[in-house]
C-alpha cells in the first residue's frame, strides 16, 4: 500500500465516523450525559437485590447482651470468691450500660421493668459507620 492509498483509507474511515447513525449519537450523548439507556432499570435491579438481601438477614438471630460493668482479676482472687462477696467493676453507679449485639457494643442504656421482667431502654444508639469500623 502506497502513502497514497493509506490517505484515501483515512479519509474514508474519518467519513464513515462523521456519518454515524443518529442511534449512536444518541446513545452517546446518553452515555456522556450518565443517561444510559438502562440506568434507571439496573438502579431499580440494585435496589431490588439490596431489599432481598436485608430480608434474609431479617431472619438471623443475634445474640443482644447488656455490660453492667467488668473488672480484670488475678486467679487467685477469683478463686477465693464465695457468696456475699464483692468485685468492684470498672463503671460508676448511674453510668448508662453498653448494649452489645453478638459482642460489638451497638448502644448504651439504662435497666428498666417490664412487668415482672427487666427490660433496657436505649438512651444512645451508636453510628453504623462506626460499628462497622469496630468489627
Amino acid at each position: 500500500m502506497n502513502a497514497e492509498t493509506a490517505q484515501k483509507e483515512e479519509k474514508k474511515t474519518e467519513a464513515e465516523n462523521k456519518e454515524s447513525s443518529p442511534n449512536e449519537k444518541e446513545t452517546a450523548e446518553k452515555v456522556a450525559k450518565n443517561d444510559s439507556p438502562d440506568k434507571d432499570q439496573k438502579v431499580a435491579e440494585q435496589g431490588s437485590a439490596a431489599v432481598s438481601n436485608l430480608r434474609v438477614l431479617e431472619n438471623i438471630e443475634v445474640k443482644l447482651t447488656v455490660e453492667v460493668g467488668n473488672t480484670e482479676i488475678k486467679i487467685k482472687d477469683l478463686l477465693r470468691l464465695n457468696e456475699g462477696s464483692v468485685v468492684e467493676l470498672e463503671r460508676l453507679a448511674g453510668e448508662p450500660l453498653d448494649i452489645l449485639a453478638n459482642g460489638t457494643k451497638i448502644a448504651k442504656g439504662e435497666v428498666v421493668m417490664v412487668g415482672e421482667k427487666f427490660g433496657i431502654r436505649f438512651t444512645e444508639v451508636s453510628d453504623p459507620d462506626e460499628i462497622v469500623q469496630n468489627l
